[in-house]
């Protein structure tokens, strides 16, 4: 693995102006939990939402898309911004713009007025995100202390998505829907009162911010999920789902181009020679694009078939958080001893069996039965993942480019996130319909003469013909899962390799030696 010297004095001593590592860590940590769950929280409270101000259920999935798309699309200049301006100054700047859209979410009356905050969100995390992972690099010293707040910044952003969902559902159901924005307020004002007390400002470096960079990847990222969200919606022949691929394409390839040529890139590219960083973010976005797809389908399962309210959707993912929270701190622990490598390949697996499992969800599959079991497995893959992933994407990088490096990483799972949801749900709406042709004969054979003109009116199978339909299409989505998550697991096996280096490196002892494997 080639690798560029880190500054291994960064972060000795104190860890902290204040010299309180516990609370410098809860700081960043609480940062990274409050934005990864944001992308979640909303999930359960849309119904809500779209009874409080009108939105179609077209419309109802930008207030999940407009948070995603910009947080995905600009996390590589909030990376590149922390470099330039100083980390512990734009983590601040994101946390007060967050809390500042998510007050004003929280007071929306028309729909337009909840997209531009939820969109100002996404802007203000992808400011946060990356420098609150780099500012580990800057507050912990290289070795067991740096790998433990890496343990814990990669468990909360693997089961943040969890902890939002149950979070959710208990702030819908108790108080309100606006409440899942408003929370954010209280939470943000403390870190960014907290921040400038226990946090280390990074050392600034001179540059200029690579606009070109920055406009294209933002709006290729942009223009690619928009084109699989139109295409879930209008299909792929649709002039706008045409026009979005694109433009995407010749976007990205601009991108590639301009950071060829960029004295000051806002994402070196050669970053990506290294093979195990390389492997690290296609894995990463293999296993985002997976989650993304996890959660929305199996909240959906259990509202819809099970008939769960809001709190009990939200608690019937606890598992999913326990099971993460575990398989990060056994990776985090051995890591430094086995590497890398072997957590990737079996996290990933474990991974795939449980998303093989979930393709035999039946409409009269009981949690226990269907569901319980295929989650558990699903959330220990991926949290012998996140950590492993989190510390090999910043393993080698200078200082100076660690936010480019994490809002990489941060980055490829967004957009992993976001386009495997939209490729998940187009599949999921293909096998639907089509199994909703056959569901229809039957129903109308048994249907009385109110059930058959409700149908003529709305075009909607009723239950327990509605429950089929929906399973059908959840199975064949968990499917195409697997296959992402197939992904991962080759790019783990044949892309991935161990080198003792590394190994010391994560040990705290950084001395040259040769491939072990």
């Amino acid at each position: 693995m080639t690798t560029t010297p880190v500054d291994t004095q960064a972060g000795k001593g104190l860890a902290g102006p204040g010299g309180r590592p516990g609370i410098a860590l809860t700081v960043i940590a609480a940062c990274q939990l409050m934005v990864v769950l944001d992308a979640t929280i909303v999930n359960i409270a849309l119904p809500d939402i779209q009874d409080a101000l009108s939105f179609t259920t077209t419309d109802l999935s930008w207030v999940l898309s407009a948070y995603t798309l910009t947080f995905g699309g600009l996390l590589l200049l909030g990376g590149r911004a922390g470099d330039i301006l100083g980390r512990r100054r734009v983590f601040m700047a994101g946390i007060l713009l967050f809390t500042f859209a998510s007050l004003l979410g929280g007071f929306a009356q028309e729909p337009w007025h909840l997209l531009a905050a939820r969109a100002l969100q996404g802007v203000g995390g992808a400011i946060a995100s990356p420098t609150s992972l780099a500012l580990i690099t800057t507050t912990f010293p290289e070795g067991p202390a740096r790998n433990r707040a890496f343990g814990v910044f990669a468990a909360v952003s693997a089961g943040g998505g969890a902890i939002g969902l149950l979070a959710g559902g208990m702030l819908t159901e108790w108080l309100d829907w606006r409440w899942v924005l408003f929370v954010n307020v209280p939470i943000g004002l403390l870190i960014a009162f907290l921040a400038p007390r226990y946090i280390n400002e990074s050392e600034r470096h001179p540059g200029r911010f690579d606009i070109m960079g920055a406009a294209t990847s933002t709006l290729g990222m942009a223009a690619l999920v928009y084109g699989f969200i139109r295409a879930s919606e209008k299909g792929w022949r649709d002039s706008l789902t045409v026009g979005s691929f694109a433009a995407a394409v010749v976007l990205l390839v601009a991108f590639a181009l301009v950071e060829s040529r960029a004295k000051e890139p806002i994402t070196p590219l050669r970053m990506f020679a290294d093979r195990n960083r390389s492997g690290t973010y296609v894995i990463m976005l293999s296993l985002a694009a997976a989650m993304f797809g996890m959660f929305f389908f199996i909240v959906l399962w259990v509202q819809d078939v099970l008939g769960y309210s809001p709190i009990a959707s939200g608690l019937a993912f606890l598992p999913v958080t326990v099971a993460i929270v575990t398989g990060a701190g056994l990776s985090q622990r051995f890591l430094p001893t086995v590497g890398p490598k072997p957590f990737m390949v079996t996290g990933s697996t474990i991974t795939g069996v449980g998303l093989f499992w979930l393709t035999f969800i039946e409409a009269d599959s009981s949690y226990v039965g269907g569901v319980l079991g295929p989650m558990v497995l699903f959330g220990f893959g991926m949290g012998l993942n996140f950590v492993t992933l989190t510390l090999t994407a910043v393993s080698g990088v200078a200082q100076h480019e660690a936010g480019a490096a994490s809002g990489l990483l941060n980055a490829t799972q967004q957009v992993g996130g976001s386009l495997g949801l939209s490729i998940l749900v187009t599949v999921f709406g293909t096998a639907s319909r089509t199994e909703g042709e056959k569901q229809v004969p039957d129903f109308l054979a048994t249907a009385t003469p109110e059930q058959q003109a409700e149908f003529l009116r709305t075009k909607e199978l009723p239950a327990p013909w509605s429950h089929e339909v929906l399973t059908s299409g959840i199975a064949t989505a968990f499917t195409a899962a697997v296959a992402m998550v197939a992904v991962a697991l080759l790019t783990a096996v044949l892309v991935i390799r161990v080198r003792r280096s590394d190994l010391e490196a994560l040990s705290g002892k950084a001395e040259a030696a040769g491939p072990v494997a």
